[in-house]
């Protein structure tokens, strides 16, 4: 009976386990062709067509003795998930602790449980007259490859809500430990799931969907039935008054509880993506609000664990003194009393990817929406198909920034310089930042800079988010061109990685997350490939390579 308690206290823990990390999807749905699933005789389960790979071909659409295989000629499809991390002509990440005793960088990626935001496509009012089934077939055809989809690829699936899957993106570097970037990783996507929700965030897609379909009804209805729809837009209106209202407590009770639980410098700040009036709430809005709530959160906790520094006894007590390795005969307590407060931060850059098909974004015929959103030194960048050009999506908010100069100087406080030269907010570099709890007041914020772009079909070839272990050392375009000499996402991600250890002085903790969009496979068009910065590059390994160059 003794022995058993450790058995049943570990199937407990792993089924909360389990519970906690259900909410995150870190594999996208597609529909595959039943037949390319198990192209070979010889496996053993799932659904196969029973023939040898030499005898197996792609499907024609057309093939065979009538017509009739047009009306059923589009292949059986099945639903499967892939694993985003282990799709490496998709994704690929690769992370090093350089030199430093601890890994304090953390990353994300997956799927996200948001309403879409893409931009709808332009609606088609014409319609081609359908005389006989094979012209309907054609038809369909013909649309499916504008809306690319048709191509032979798979497609995404839809998500819970019916809109196309949206793509979350993340790096977190760490300061002062680990602790603030773990729990991004795994609660800042869920952070926006519920605000989401607690705004009613609707779909660009649906409501493009519904305006359509209304517009087409007005147009075929006598103008009896105009009352009916006045009625309906006035519905609309008090509905979108009160979604407003809601917005407008949600964001006043945000702003509150950040002045009376810090103070200082959020007695006087007020987010730029809060509108005052208040307007209809967008994703802008929802990305504001997720991050000052998950940085609340967890400024919250560490002031509730604060209390208990003071208390010797406990301060003394072993730190595993209630884990189950500790004592295994126990479950393991959650009780704060047990940990102590954390004081370091870390920084933040995500990325959101939404498309206005279920057709995936690396497709090389579909346009997508992409939003970033970021505080620190993280950085985002686009490899431009036209002419090889590395895109910067973000600034660093250090001291130096004339934006963030711009907005402590007259909101908060003033600069200090280190003997390097280099100025400091309380012994920070960055002045946004998730956690750094002893500087809050001094006018460090979690208040993401959020930006808006459109991607027409293969404009740019990937993107890439790095932290600043990576661009110390490396340049912008440098790293966009040493991606363009790999031949997978995953590989660009090691290379980058490793070059910026190869001459990186610092040595510290590195992080590249490589994602392929629709030009990829025209990555080398543009500038020449990698040429451009190949010289810089070997110049650099040639003086990381001789140790009295690097003597000051």
């Amino acid at each position: 009976m003794h022995g058993s308690t450790p058995i049943r206290a570990s199937r407990t823990v792993n089924k909360s386990h389990a519970n906690f990390y259900r909410a995150f999807h870190d594999y996208f749905v597609t529909h595959l062709p039943s037949s390319s699933l198990h192209p070979d005789s010889r496996s053993s389960s799932g659904p196969h067509h029973q023939l040898p790979r030499s005898a197996s071909k792609p499907h024609t659409p057309g093939e065979g003795p009538s017509p009739a295989p047009l009306l059923h000629g589009a292949r059986d499809t099945t639903v499967v998930r892939i694993p985003l991390r282990s799709a490496k002509h998709h994704f690929g990440v690769s992370v090093s602790r350089g030199t430093r005793p601890y890994n304090e960088d953390t990353y994300q990626a997956g799927v996200i449980e948001v309403p879409a935001f893409a931009k709808p496509r332009p609606l088609n009012l014409t319609r081609a007259p359908a005389n006989s089934p094979l012209e309907a077939f054609r038809a369909k055809q013909q649309e499916e490859q504008a809306n690319g989809s048709g191509n032979g690829e798979g497609t995404s699936a839809e998500s819970a809500s019916g809109d196309p899957q949206v793509f979350y993106f993340g790096v977190f570097d760490g300061h002062g430990g680990s602790e603030c970037s773990d729990y991004l990783r795994e609660m800042l996507h869920e952070t926006i799931e519920e605000t989401a929700k607690k705004y009613d965030l609707m779909s660009t897609l649906q409501r493009n969907t519904q305006e359509a379909a209304k517009g087409a009804a007005m147009s075929s209805k006598d103008a009896e039935k105009d009352t009916a729809g006045s009625a309906e837009n006035s519905a609309s209106d008090v509905l979108s008054d009160l979604q407003i209202a809601k917005a407008s407590t949600l964001q006043n009770n945000l702003v509150q509880a950040w002045k009376t639980t810090v103070g200082g410098y959020f007695r006087r700040f007020r987010p730029s993506a809060f509108a005052s009036p208040p307007e209809k709430p967008t994703i802008l809005t929802i990305l504001s609000h997720a991050f000052l709530q998950a940085d609340l959160s967890f400024i919250l906790a560490q002031l509730r664990l604060s209390k208990y520094d003071v208390d010797p006894v406990r301060s003394d007590a072993p730190l595993n003194a209630n884990d189950s390795l500790y004592s295994p005969t126990h479950f393991p307590s959650s009780d704060p009393q047990q940990k102590k407060p954390f004081k370091g931060g870390s920084t933040a850059s995500i990325v959101l990817l939404s498309t206005p098909t279920p057709t995936p974004f690396w497709h090389p015929s579909t346009p997508s929406t992409l939003y970033t959103a970021h505080c620190g030194d993280t950085r985002i960048l686009l490899s431009q198909v036209s002419d090889g050009a590395a895109v910067p999506l973000t600034t660093d908010h250090h001291p130096s920034t004339p934006s963030e100069s711009d907005r402590l100087r007259r909101w908060a406080a003033s600069f200090v310089t280190d003997s390097f030269g280099e100025e400091r907010m309380s012994g920070l570099a960055n002045t946004r930042a998730f956690g750094d709890m002893g500087s809050k007041r001094m006018g460090v914020s979690a208040e993401p800079e959020i930006r808006r772009l459109d991607l027409n079909p293969s404009q740019y070839a990937f993107m890439v988010l790095v932290s600043d272990g990576v661009t110390g050392s490396v340049s912008d375009q440098e790293i966009v061109d040493i991606v363009k000499e790999s031949k997978t996402p995953e590989v660009g991600a090691r290379e980058v990685v490793g070059f910026a250890n190869e001459v990186s002085v610092e040595g510290d903790n590195a992080t590249a997350l490589v994602v392929r969009l629709g030009g990829w496979e025209r990555r080398s068009e543009g500038g020449g490939g990698g040429m451009g910065t190949k010289e810089a590059r070997e110049w650099k390994r040639t003086e990381a390579a001789d140790p009295r160059g690097r003597r000051t």
